[in-house]
């Protein structure tokens, strides 16, 4: 059922490509009948070449025009539509008709199509991350822009785009910095869920719905500062791609980015969710000879084997520390890169201690909670260790995200094999009920 779904939805054309054109067996029945009967009655072939041509471009320019209109039949108006909000930590996601502002100056307006479940959404719904509530989540993601407000250059009515938790003004010293990444306009540390006038765009029952880092995702319609949204590919399929918004080039970047792998080199990957995946993919095209997962599921191993692992390792395995198991992995020496994808302080200090002790890199790209505080002896980074944090990878966002889609495209890498579950938005707690109990890697959430 899930195969049957995903084909469906990822012919090519996106869900809502595909509403504006109509039934695609219609289409084919009424092109392929109708011209053989042309051809047998008439017997000009190229005529009816020449004929189907035109009735294919006709067909084009309505999808164009239905597209036009449909965006000038909602321009400037308020949206309403469903989406999922938290209205309290430890609670399900409720599903509730929002009502969606339109954008004002430097703003967009995106009509999500697909949305992935990340672990960092979770940390917000267990408590762990420290947020404004009521607050729609959700950050990975993709969709089509419906409407831009004043001034908005960098997208229009009807691009494919992909939503930018972390955004790129081009002109912070993060910006324009080639060492940086965190665009100064970012809303990550002291969330405040707001836009950049101190306001929302989503209303509920009468109450001011705050927003999540510079996206939420989680709703059929959502506004964005232009700062955080970019184009892509048009012919991108958005359940796949939306992956590229957080997940995937998170793991991936921090791997090739941050760490700058090199060929040859050993590895240990901490966490093998769909983050701690992407890693090895990464760790994977930087040449490393060793890719070492370290994960308490062991269902996750031939996943990972399968993206690159060399070998994978259960810590509850062993009555010793994992950093002494992976030293003695190693001939004594410990990695020359490890990477905590988990968010917890205690691996991440068993991370560091796993590396080599004088030129081992260990980076942090799992997201802590809040209140976190990470004691570990002095010792591990006087030897001459490097301890790295890594948010999105490493990479610029509105400059790599297209890249990255191109790359896709290009099978340069392989999303597909992270999504293991595809189901309708309104199983959202369904969802993440599956990852809380290790059964997925990723889930894709489609409207």
């Amino acid at each position: 059922m899930q195969e049957e779904k995903e084909e469906k939805y990822g012919e090519g054309e996106s869900k809502e490509r595909q509403k504006y054109t109509g039934s695609k067996q219609q289409d084919k029945k009424d092109d392929g009948s109708w011209g053989h009967r042309y051809t047998h009655a008439k017997g000009h072939t190229h005529k009816n070449s020449r004929t189907i041509s035109k009735r294919n471009q006709s067909k084009q320019e309505t999808r164009v025009s239905k597209k036009e209109t449909d965006s000038m039949s909602t321009s400037g108006k308020v949206i309403k539509c469903k989406a999922a909000i938290a209205w309290e930590p430890k609670k399900p996601f409720s599903i509730e008709e929002v009502e969606v502002a339109p954008p004002k100056a430097h703003e967009v307006r995106i009509k999500i199509l697909a949305t992935g479940i990340c672990r960092s959404d979770d940390h917000v719904m267990s408590g762990a991350l420290t947020v404004p509530f009521p607050i729609i989540l959700g950050h990975e993601a993709a969709g089509i822009v419906e409407s831009v407000g004043e001034g908005v250059t960098c997208v229009k009515p009807g691009d494919k785009v992909i939503p930018l938790f972390v955004p790129q003004c081009g002109e912070c010293s993060s910006c324009v910095s080639s060492k940086g990444n965190l665009c100064a306009t970012n809303d990550l540390g002291a969330v405040r869920g707001l836009m950049k006038d101190g306001t929302t765009r989503f209303t509920c029952k009468g109450k001011q719905i705050h927003q999540f880092v510079s996206t939420s995702t989680f709703t059929e319609y959502t506004v964005v500062h232009e700062t955080a949204v970019v184009k892509i590919d048009a012919g991108a399929p958005l359940e796949k791609v939306c992956l590229i918004g957080c997940g995937f080039s998170t793991g991936y970047g921090a791997a090739l980015n941050t760490a700058k792998v090199e060929r040859g080199s050993t590895c240990a990957v901490f966490g093998l969710g769909g983050v701690g995946l992407s890693v090895v993919m990464g760790c994977k095209a930087a040449g490393a000879s060793r890719i070492i997962g370290v994960d308490i599921n062991k269902d996750k191993f031939a996943k990972a084997k399968e993206l690159g692992a060399t070998e994978c390792i259960n810590p509850q395995d062993f009555t010793k520390p994992v950093e002494d198991v992976l030293k003695e992995l190693t001939g004594g020496n410990g990695v020359d890169y490890s990477f905590e994808v988990i968010g917890r302080t205690d691996t991440m200090t068993a991370a560091l201690a796993s590396c080599h002790m004088n030129y081992g890199m260990s980076v942090i790209v799992g997201v802590p909670p809040s209140a976190s505080q990470i004691t570990y002896p002095a010792m591990l980074l006087f030897t001459g260790r490097t301890w790295k944090g890594s948010i999105f990878g490493g990479w610029k966002s509105k400059d790599s995200v297209p890249k990255l889609v191109a790359d896709y495209m290009g099978k340069k890498f392989n999303l597909d094999a992270l999504i293991t579950h595809t189901m309708p938005f309104d199983k959202i707690n369904e969802g993440f009920e599956l990852l809380r109990a290790g059964k997925s890697i990723r889930t894709v959430l489609v409207f």
